[in-house]
């Protein structure tokens, strides 16, 4: 990854990490990967949908296009072809080009010509999250011209990692409700939100950064934060000062 990638993969992350509405995080990556994989536009899916159903989120700059297609034509979409049944018949989840899956074939099916007609690409690069099942959750990059180069995919695999990141922060988020004014006083980070409420679930530091992949040292750096700023010395008292604010939920108290 040469030093202009870099950092502008660290802008994503750093961006992504620090915004704390859970519905935003997605759209701001919507926004931001498809030119750091060299795309034009990306779709992005985080629910088990089908032909029928689930949600399809859009990169800014598609949204329009994509609201004038049909019944017929969204389902086409969801039906991920080729990606769809790569993914579903191995375990690995490597980032692909349609046109490597799908080979000569690619270019005359009817996804390919209704993405043609759609928002004039060609060439289609699936960047599934790392530990999904099937149905296969992530993102679609799609650009026009050539198909993706090896450069291109190998740095959308580098990015699965900052996906899966930012999935797991959504998820953690997404159990906060609005927070209080003397909860905002507080001004945690949204890392640091997130930490506290596995605090909350009572896992080791050594767990919370597997599970955020992040490393231990790093979650104890946020724990001493968190720490600080609501005033408090140890893990329950901190949990317990929590669920008062209404920052963890008191069902997932940690037992002394």
């Amino acid at each position: 990854m040469g030093t202009t990638a870099y950092e502008r993969v660290l802008s994503v992350a750093v961006a992504a990490l620090h915004e704390r509405d859970p519905e935003q995080l997605w759209p701001l990556l919507a926004d931001r990967l498809p030119v750091l994989c060299g795309g034009d536009a990306l779709i992005y899916k985080l629910d088990n949908w089908n032909e029928s159903e689930g949600t399809l989120g859009l990169s800014p700059g598609a949204t329009a296009e994509f609201a004038a297609l049909t019944e017929d034509d969204m389902a086409l979409l969801r039906e991920g072809y080729p990606l769809a049944r790569h993914y579903a018949d191995r375990a690995g989840r490597a980032p692909v080009t349609a046109r490597r899956v799908a080979g000569r074939s690619w270019p005359g099916s009817p996804t390919a010509r209704l993405l043609d007609d759609l928002l004039d690409v060609d060439h289609v690069l699936g960047i599934p999250l790392p530990q999904s099942t099937t149905p296969v959750t992530g993102c679609m990059v799609y650009r026009s011209g050539r198909d993706f180069t090896d450069d291109e995919v190998r740095l959308a695999e580098q990015l699965q990692p900052l996906l899966s990141a930012v999935e797991q922060q959504r998820h953690l988020l997404r159990r906060l409700g609005s927070p209080s004014e003397e909860v905002a006083d507080l001004a945690l980070t949204p890392r640091e939100t997130t930490v506290l409420l596995l605090l909350g679930d009572a896992l080791t530091a050594g767990s919370i950064g597997r599970r955020l992949g992040i490393s231990e040292r790093t979650v104890h750096k946020h724990i001493s934060n968190v720490y600080r700023k609501l005033g408090t010395h140890d893990r329950v008292s901190t949990v317990l000062h929590a669920q008062r604010l209404g920052l963890v939920p008191t069902a997932t108290a940690a037992r002394p």
